[in-house]
């Protein structure tokens, strides 16, 4: 059984792009309000979240703390190894995790899970790797498709819906 989802940020989460204001500290980025409510309903079934990035940005830590994300780790640089120590800390098996990536940086971490995606647009050898390719691009709610099979994979679906009526 699936006990814990794994984000990449940029190409998962966004679409990727990055935009800088005036300032040094001024980056933005765009979220999609349904990866946002897919996650919600995923935890409030008790499940865990982890986003596991590469780069650092307080937009990130400003988005996993609106949704209440378990846990955020960014500026990564072996995600395979950082996501052993939250299974070690929550008692679970690399099986019962579920995770997208788009990017050669996440090639390990999508290779030794138990379910792994990668949105529409990820580069080939990704999407080559990977159980599930998407039919949203990252960014497009791409993590709210995932999220909807992992669910109905899960037999979850009665339980997500009944969340909210």
């Amino acid at each position: 059984m699936i006990e814990l989802l794994v984000f990449d940020v940029d190409g998962c989460l966004t679409d990727g792009g990055i935009m800088y204001g005036n300032s040094d500290v001024e980056e933005f980025k765009t979220f999609h309000v349904k990866d946002g409510f897919g996650i919600v309903s995923w935890m409030k079934l008790g499940k865990k979240t982890a986003i596991i990035t590469g780069r650092s940005s307080r937009v990130v830590e400003r988005r996993a703390k609106e949704l209440g994300i378990t846990y955020l780790y960014q500026d990564v640089k072996n995600k395979k190894a950082v996501l052993q120590e939250i299974l070690e800390k929550e008692g679970l098996r690399f099986d019962q995790v579920a995770a997208i990536g788009d990017d050669l940086n996440d090639l390990s971490l999508l290779r030794a899970v138990g379910l792994s995606f990668a949105p529409a647009d990820a580069l080939p050898m990704v999407t080559e790797s990977v159980n599930i390719v998407l039919t949203k691009e990252g960014g497009k709610a791409a993590v709210r498709e995932m999220i909807d099979i992992v669910v109905e994979k899960e037999n979850l679906s009665e339980a997500f819906v009944k969340l909210w009526l």
